[in-house]
């Protein structure tokens, strides 16, 4: 009795990790672009995060290993973990280093890179997208439509398109830019899952202090 059921515990968990996502296969990703003043007013200052004592704009939220259907995250993976001195070298556009290990833990791993080509692909990804310089030169916090968001990152990236980019919100407040990018970091269509844009006409937007 007790070799049965000890067989049957091999074979569940055996078809339960054989139903694991598998590093590397995805479709497509997704960068996350995060107004880091917005962040900082509802959650990034009450944590006393590092983050908002500089003077960030959009920072890298992350970017995300995406199916067409659904995402992959905590993929299992052979890759060494990233150490802190690696970590520390993506503060500068990720904000903090602890956000940059999350990323790596949770999506990271799903890309099918060691953790150093995951960074310098985000690195990449980041600085192949023009941020829009107007919202660096607010200087009081503005109510606008989500839309004059998306229109000010097309403007800026003529290559993009409105299926390609989504803007979302959290709390009355701008949250993020959201870009589909191809393996190769080419703008592509983004899923119909990932295609959420924010409907909001008086959106909150905090400028950098």
């Amino acid at each position: 009795m007790l070799l049965r059921v000890l067989v049957g515990f091999l074979l569940l968990t055996s078809a339960a990790h054989a139903k694991g996502e598998r590093a590397g296969e995805f479709d497509y990703y997704v960068m996350a672009l995060s107004w880091s003043p917005n962040w900082c007013a509802l959650e990034g200052e009450a944590k006393g995060s590092p983050q908002c004592e500089e003077d960030h704009g959009w920072v890298l939220h992350g970017l995300w290993p995406q199916h067409h259907q659904g995402w992959p995250s905590f993929c299992p993976t052979s890759q060494p973990q990233p150490p802190r001195s690696l970590t520390n070298t993506m503060a500068d556009i990720m904000g903090t280093s602890g956000l940059a290990w999350y990323q790596w833990k949770k999506h990271g791993v799903c890309s099918g890179l060691s953790a150093r080509a995951y960074y310098d692909l985000s690195r990449k990804a980041y600085d192949s997208v023009v941020r829009p310089e107007v919202f660096r030169k607010l200087d009081r916090a503005v109510k606008l439509p989500a839309s004059v968001v998306e229109d000010a990152f097309i403007k800026a990236n003529p290559t993009l398109s409105r299926d390609m980019i989504t803007i979302t919100c959290r709390a009355r407040h701008i949250q993020e830019a959201r870009i589909c990018l191809s393996k190769d970091l080419a703008p592509v269509p983004c899923g119909r899952d990932v295609s959420r844009d924010c409907q909001m006409k008086d959106a909150l937007f905090e400028p950098i202090d």
